[in-house]
């Protein structure tokens, strides 16, 4: 059986923003919502932690393996 390989990148990505979607939630819940608002609230942190995240990560300047990768140009993104 073949084991699916995912970027380091990405499961830290998945597993950050899970917590803080979780993190929301619970706190919503404390705070006194229903359990649809904290539903909602968690989701809502979800989304944007993986935006924001995926925007940081875009930019880092460390590959996968950890090692420094040249900064892009602009004949770069003319390429693809």
């Amino acid at each position: 059986m073949d084991r699916l390989r995912l970027p380091k990148k990405l499961v830290w990505l998945l597993v950050t923003a899970l917590s803080v979607g979780a993190g929301a939630g619970v706190l919503s819940t404390l705070a006194g919502d229903g359990a649809a608002r904290s539903v909602l609230c968690g989701l809502a942190a979800l989304g944007g932690t993986v935006q924001v995240l995926h925007l940081v990560l875009a930019h880092s300047v460390f590959d996968d393996a950890g090692t420094r990768r040249r900064p892009r140009t602009k004949a770069d993104d003319r390429r693809g």
